[in-house]
Formats: C-alpha cells, structure tokens, sequence
C-alpha cells in the first residue's frame, strides 16, 4: 500500500510533467518584430539569457559594478529556511522580460533546477483573473486550471503551506485591489467560496494558505505597488555583456554579431530602454535584415524605427498612396492614446483612425499593434507595442500632413506631459539622409512642415542655450545629436553654451555632449562640477568631450577606479592644459591610475586640494614631475597630509632637470620645520623654475623658516612668492627673513607673513630691510602679527621714501587705532608713495580718522583700492567718503563692509559705484 510520503512524490512528479508538457504546446501566438519573441519559445529554444537584477537603494556605480542574475535574486528571496515570508515582488518596465523570466523560473523548477524545496508551484496572470466572474473557493480555482490535478491530490498538497509558491504575473494590468476592504473580510479556508480578487489579496496577505510563498511581477507604474509590503526586487533586463551575449546568441557568424553589437553600443546603447530584451529582439531581427541586404546600418534612434516601419509596410506589399495611409491613420490612433487615459483603442475607436481599413487581417494587425482581446469582440481592446513606436508613427504622420492646421510648436505643446520620444524623432525625420528610407515607401514628406520645424528648432534652441540651465541644454544637446548634422552643430552652439556646470549627467547625456564637443572640434571648459555618480561607462563616453576640452573641472566629484583610467587615457592624448579635480575622494589609489596618464599629456594646471592623498602617492607624483615628457607648471596640493617625508620627496623632483614646476601649493600638508632643509636645497640646487610656494597653516616655526630665508639669498632660487600664513612664527624668524630680503640674489615680489607673532621687534627688522633701495618686493602682508604703532609708523617712512616698491600692503587685525594709521595717510599723500592697494581692516578705526584718510586719498596718484572693512565708522563718515570717492580718478574701489552704518546711509552710498558696503 503507498504510504502518503509516496502519493506526494508522485503527485509532484506529475505536477512537473504537466506543466513542462502544457509549455511545449503550440501556441496561437506568435512572435512579432515589435511584440518581441514569445516567452515559452524562448526558454524552449535555450535562447534565454538571465535578466540582471539590483534590490531596492542601489547607486547606479553599485548597479554597474555588482549586478545579480534574476535567479540568484529569487534564491535569495526564497530561502528553503523561511520564517516570516513576505511576498516577492519583481518589477521592471515594458519589454524588460518579466513574463519570459517567469517562464525560466517555472521551468528551472520543473526540471529540478533550482527551488526544490517547494513540492509544487501554480502560476497566474492577472489578465486571466480579469475574467472571473462569480465567486469560487481557492480549491475549485486550482482544480479548474490545473485539470490534472484530482480534488484528493489537491487536497493532499495544500495541507502543507510552506511548500507551495504561487506566481502572479502583470499585477499592472489587475482590475483590482489587492487590498481588502477590512481585514475582516479575508478568507482563510481553500474550500470557502469568495470572489477571485478576495481569494488573490488572502493569499497575499497571509491568512489563506499562511505560510505559502508568492512572487507578483508589475511594471512600476501599478496602483497598488505603493501599498505592497513585500521584498522587492527590480529587473534592470540586459546590461551591456547580456547584449553582446544576446547578439552572439542571434548571429550564427563572430563577425556579423559583433558588427551589431558595437553599432547597438554606439547609437543606441544609452537609452535606457536598451536594456529590453524585446528592444534586443526587435533591433537585431532588423539589423539581420539590413545586413543580408547590404544596406549601411542606423546611427540614430529615429533611423533605427525608419528601417523598421518600412520593413513592416513591405511585408503588406501597400503602394505609395496606402502606405501613407496607412502611416497616418496610426498616427491619428498614436495620438489618441497618448492623450487618452489608458493608451489604447477601444473597437468603437479604432474605427475612427482608418487603421483597419490598412491592415485587414489579424496577422497585419498584430505585426502592427497589441490585440488584447478576441477580434470579434466589442471589448477587444488595441495599443501599440511599445511608446516608442506609438510616438515614432505620430511624427512620421506630422510629416505626412498635407494640411497646416497645426504647427509644430502647437502639436508639442497638445501632446506635452504625454510624450518622451517625440521631438527626438520629428528632429531625426527632419533630415533628409535619416528619412529617405521612408519616403521612398510613402512619398515625400510636406516641406512646409519640415521647414517649420527647423526654423522651431533654431529658435528655441538657442533660447534655450542662452539660459543657465542645465537641463534646457542636455535636452537640445540631445535633439542635434539625434539630427546628426555637424553644420547645425557649429551654427547653433554659442560660446556661452560652453561655460555652464553639467555635473549630474546621464548615460545619453554623456553621448550627446561627447556628439556636440566633438562637431566643435574643441571645448573650452568642460564643467563636471559635482558629479557624484561619474561610473567607467559615463567617462568612457565622455573621452572624446575630455580630449578637447581645453579645461577639465570635476569638483567635489566622485569618480570610480575604471573612471580615473578613462580620464588618464584621455588626458594622455588630448590637449587639455587645466584640470581641477579639488575635493575628490580618489585618494593614493585612485591618484595612482590618474599617474598613467599624467606623465604624457599637456596638463599645465592640476589642483587636486583635500583629495586624500598621503605620501604613499608621492613616488607616483614625483614619477610625472620628473618625466621628459611632463608639461606640469602649477601644482595645487593643499589639504593633503603628505608630512614631511613625503615632501622630501617632491623636493628631489624640484631639483631634476625635467622638473617645469613653476607654482606648488601646500597649505595644510601637515608640514613641520624637519622637511624644509631638503625643500631648501631643492630651491638652491638651479635646476627649479619654482617662482611660487604656498606653505599657508602648516607648523613650520622659526626653525623651518631659517632654511628657506638661506634658499632666498641664493642666486639660483627663482622664487617670487613665498606664503607663510599661520606658521607658528614669531619675532626670532625675522632676522633671517630680513637679511635674505636685502640679499642681492632674492627675488621676492610677494611676501605673505599674516597670522604669526611677529610683533613689533620682528616686523621692525622687516621694515628696515625693506629700505634698501630697488628691493623687488612688491606685496607684503602682516595681517594679525601683534603689530604696533611704532611699526605703523616705520611703514609710513619706507611708503614714502622713495625706494620702496610696494604696491600692495595689508596690515588688517592689529590693534592700532587712528593714530597709528594716521602714520600710513600721510605716506599715501606723498608723491613719492607708489601703493596701490591697502588693507586697512579690522584695526580700530573712527569717524576721527576719516579728514586725514580723505586728503592722503585725493592727494595720492596711485591708490585703487582701500579695504576699510570691520572697524568703527558711523554715518557721520559716510557724506565724506561718497565725496572723496567720486572725486577720485585713480580708486576703483573703497570696501566699508561691516562698520556702524545706518540703513539710512544706504542709499547715500548706492550713488557711488566704487563703494562696497
């Protein structure tokens, strides 16, 4: 006698016959070049190639780098060890194989694959539901679609939950909720009778069946997502590897296959409606047809359903006049589903378009459209395959109208919120190579209309490039590369296009500006400014804009490793000579794949500040610094923490003879005074071309600035521009200091002391080094360095000697009040004064100081610009200060920022342009 554990096996085993044998029964369908091949042939012919998949708060770099196969994501979502199971819910739009997917699914388990933990797996689509009427037990359902099954195995089989998994596919196109009315009212017995929506939200919901797992598909567009508590997972179809496997799946011939494949990449492989394997299907089965003609294969989108359309009106062997009929006929249909609120055509509809009267048969008809339905029917119900061919028809049919009722710009705004594709396609159409094809079928198309979608196109276009907005300008970048006109190009893209920030960009994005950049033959910046999601895709389509762009700014970017490598490559064989990269998180790492295309390129320019780079990265560095072929003048490096061992090592590529470095930048390097001897004899060696050095907020202290005053009295030294802000130095470093500024062979023009105690005996020393006649010195700034009257007084004297060439002097945030300026007013009213810019801020200044500052103003011939920011002057300043400004024909600016001024005073101040407040 069978035991109960054998009549299981041997209804499992029957149940997988079964469904493995209703799979291999012909189907009255058929595949179609725009409805895509049927799910059941394809896993039947073994042409299934997994669909990738990424759960929910993915990054697109993640998606990219680490993508799962549909199966594993189902693996992991169905443990055999289940305790709590929520339902799985798999989305993914139109085309993207969800049903096909399903089918493998089924399948896999049918032949011991894979899910063998569930002894039996029932599957359903939504559309088929639809059609139940009345009310049924979940018992009588099962029995009734699965007629092989007896009401004792059924039984036997339900009596364990937690090996069951029902699949539900097309929960878009459900006519219910999946929610119940009250949870009441939710059915817990297989044998209770109950409508077929209370029977699906029971099992959803757990009490029918608890235990039971199940798996729904949806496209994302479905009301009754948004209440679904479940584990989701979205279907992202064919990536690039499952395209070129489809491809190499679909060619018999290598060759053939990768001439599609690459030609896929080129001119459609941005759209993210790629990804669809019926997309795949429907492009290959066309580009099959083109190449056995020997006719050239697509460029664009729009050529690509130009070839298509004609393909299919051949197949009806139409004449002219019909063709065109017929093409306009599916326009008027197009345009009515996208204005209507479902997409389709109901049978009364489809009447008024004509579009029957074409395509008389059921084959013509759905070679052309979705049939849902039965043809004889009165609640058949017709749509287009796919939004991209209903929008295509619909321009076409634009260009087939013989009458000017409506105007382009008239048809996009009746349409607008509707469409995606359409003025992509009207712009391609607007082209006589990319519609040639068609009109050799249907006739030419109405010049008129095309001549007023030009005359659109240009002015809306550079309207739109004239603006700011990002957004305005990928979209027509988008429309000219779809037009593919190098002319156009060069004609509509004006130099202000040319310097807005594209930071967040798209795949497509990325393509056309490439498209653009490269028509142009040059760029003069290229902003990327803020691109957080730069992936080795994005920047592989982006060298062709990168080895033009003269200036290249990615920053507070984040670039990945396969990123850097397509930058570097780039770099190396294009003319860019500035490249901004502050802010980025590469790191060592990251800086090494960078190096490969650094040491051979024309990189004048490179600021890499708070990068995260160490003084691992410094052999790299010093690798490019050093290279024959390195064209590196500036170098900006601040907020690295390269310590002093690292910066000896830049300092022995200071020294090589291949070294162009002209300006290095190392604020907040984490720089003590141990580093700066081999910095020093770097500088002295003669082979540096170093004119400027920023060493700002590192601890150097008077130890590490003795060394660098030794390297400034040397003749070799070419520096020019020393910055030691915030060094943690006092008056012990000055003598040194001073006696390199009266050296024969220091070449100081600027020199940056702001931030250190230097107080009165230090800056004194400078002073007096100061006056020696025809010292090159030309800026000097002191701000906060404890100064006094005294040294107030001294600069006064060395302003008006008559042998100082400063121009630019800042003394800001010392405590010296009116009578300690009054030092500096008098020198300005002396001839012999030649300064030009003074900063004056933040040193306690009153209304009282304001007669002398206006006579030493007037009477000065040099003065620019005067910073009197933060200090105490009121209103009672302000009439004499407009005054003297308007008076003035030498200053070009007197900043007042932050004093006690009224708002009342405001309007007095606007009358003078030179006035900042």
């Amino acid at each position: 006698m069978a035991t109960s554990k054998d009549c299981f096996q041997t209804i499992h085993t029957m149940h997988k016959e079964a469904l493995l044998a209703h799979r291999k029964q012909k189907s009255e369908d058929t595949s179609t070049l725009l409805g895509g091949q049927l799910p059941n042939k394809v896993v039947h012919d073994n042409n299934y190639i997994p669909l990738m998949t990424t759960g929910p708060d993915v990054s697109e770099k993640q998606m990219q780098e680490k993508p799962q196969s549909f199966q594993h994501a189902i693996l992991i979502a169905l443990p055999e060890d289940r305790h709590q199971p929520k339902p799985v819910i798999v989305v993914g739009p139109a085309g993207v194989g969800r049903t096909t997917a399903l089918e493998k699914l089924i399948v896999d388990w049918a032949t011991g694959k894979h899910l063998q933990h569930f002894s039996c797996v029932f599957h359903f689509t939504f559309r088929d539901l639809n059609a139940h009427k009345g009310v049924l037990s979940l018992q009588a359902l099962l029995l009734q679609c699965y007629s092989h099954l007896s009401p004792e195995s059924l039984a036997l089989v339900l009596q364990n939950p937690k090996s069951l998994l029902f699949l539900f596919d097309g929960l878009d196109q459900y006519q219910h909720s999946l929610e119940p009315p009250t949870p009441l009212t939710l059915c817990s017995d297989p044998q209770q009778p109950a409508s077929v929506s209370m029977l699906v939200a029971s099992l959803v919901h757990g009490p029918l069946l608890k235990g039971a797992a199940i798996l729904l598909t949806s496209r994302p567009t479905a009301a009754s997502l948004e209440s679904l508590d479940g584990y989701r997972v979205e279907l992202l179809g064919f990536l690039k590897p499952q395209r070129k496997a489809y491809c190499e799946r679909f060619f018999s011939d290598p060759i053939v296959a990768s001439q599609a494949f690459e030609n896929i990449e080129r001119t459609m492989g941005f759209y993210d409606f790629c990804t669809s394997p019926r997309f795949c299907w429907m492009t290959c089965s066309i580009y099959k047809s083109l190449m056995e003609a020997g006719e050239i294969l697509p460029e664009t989108l729009t050529q690509v359903f130009v070839y298509i359309t004609v393909h299919l009106i051949r197949a009806l062997s139409l004449d002219t006049t019909n063709a065109r009929g017929l093409v306009t006929s599916l326009g008027r249909m197009a345009s009515h589903c996208c204005l209507g609120p479902d997409s389709n055509c109901s049978k009364e509809e489809m009447a008024s378009t004509d579009v029957q009267q074409f395509l008389t048969t059921p084959t013509s008809l759905k070679d052309f459209l979705h049939v849902d339905g039965d043809l004889e029917s009165d609640n058949c119900i017709f749509s287009f395959h796919t939004q991209k061919i209903q929008e295509f028809f619909l321009a076409a049919s634009f260009y087939l109208d013989e009458s000017e009722a409506v105007s382009v710009e008239e048809m996009l705004e009746n349409h607008e919120g509707c469409v995606e594709f359409l003025d992509l396609y009207l712009a391609g159409l607007c082209e006589p190579s990319q519609r040639k094809p068609l009109e050799s079928e249907l006739g030419e198309f109405n010049t008129d209309h095309i001549m007023d979608f030009s005359s659109w196109f240009k002015s809306t276009s550079r309207k739109a490039l004239e603006s700011y907005h990002t957004d305005r300008h990928l979209h027509y970048f988008h429309l000219l590369h779809q037009r593919q006109n190098e002319k156009l190009v060069k004609e509509i893209i004006i130099p202000s296009a040319r310097g807005i920030s594209y930071g967040v960009l798209g795949v497509h994005d990325c393509v056309s500006l490439s498209y653009i950049v490269t028509c142009l033959g040059e760029w003069d910046q290229l902003n990327l400014y803020s691109s957080k999601d730069l992936t080795e895709q994005k920047a592989n389509l982006l060298v062709p804009a990168i080895r033009l762009s003269h200036k290249i700014i990615l920053i507070q970017s984040s670039l990945s490793a396969g990123a850097l490598a397509h930058l570097a490559s780039a770099l190396s064989q294009g003319r860019t000579t500035e490249l901004d990269m502050s802010y980025n998180p590469m790191g060592d790492t990251g800086f090494k794949v960078l190096c490969t295309g650094l040491g051979d390129c024309n990189i004048q320019t490179l600021k890499l500040p708070v990068c995260g780079l160490t003084e691992a990265c410094c052999g790299d560095l010093v690798a490019v610094l050093t290279s024959e072929k390195s064209h590196l003048r500036v170098l900006e490096l601040r907020g690295n923490p390269f310590h002093d061992h690292g910066l000896r090592k830049l300092s022995h590529a200071l020294g090589s003879p291949h070294c162009k470095l002209q300006e290095l930048q190392l604020p907040r390097c984490e720089l003590t005074g141990g580093s700066m001897e081999a910095l020093s004899t770097a500088l002295c060696v003669g082979q540096s071309e170093l004119r400027i050095l920023n060493l700002a907020q590192n601890c150097l202290t008077d130890q590490g600035v003795d060394w660098l005053a030794k390297a400034l009295q040397y003749p070799h030294c070419q520096l020019q521009s020393l910055i030691l802000f915030d060094n943690e130095l006092t008056a012990a470093c000055c003598a040194g200091v001073a006696e390199a500024l009266q050296s024969e062979g220091c070449r100081l023009t600027e020199l940056d002391l702001s931030v250190n105690a230097l107080g009165q005996e230090g800056a004194l020393q400078l002073c007096k080094a100061l006056n020696k006649s025809g010292h090159p010195l030309e800026t000097l700034r002191l701000v906060r360095c404890d100064l006094t009257p005294l040294v107030f007084k001294e600069l006064g004297i060395l302003l008006s000697s008559g042998t100082s060439g400063l121009r630019t002097l800042s003394v800001g945030l010392n405590k010296i009040g009116d009578k300690g300026a009054k030092h500096l007013w008098v020198a300005l009213g002396d001839k012999r004064c030649s300064l030009e810019h003074l900063d004056v801020e933040m040193i306690q200044l009153t209304d009282a100081c304001v007669g002398d500052l206006s006579v030493a103003v007037r009477a000065s011939g040099s003065l620019k610009s005067l910073v009197l920011k933060n200090n105490h002057l009121t209103d009672t300043s302000v009439p004499a200060l407009v005054q003297v400004m308007q008076d003035s024909r030498t200053m070009h600016e007197m900043n007042l920022q932050y004093n006690d001024f009224s708002e009342d005073m405001f309007e007095m101040m606007d009358q003078c342009a030179k006035i900042k407040y």
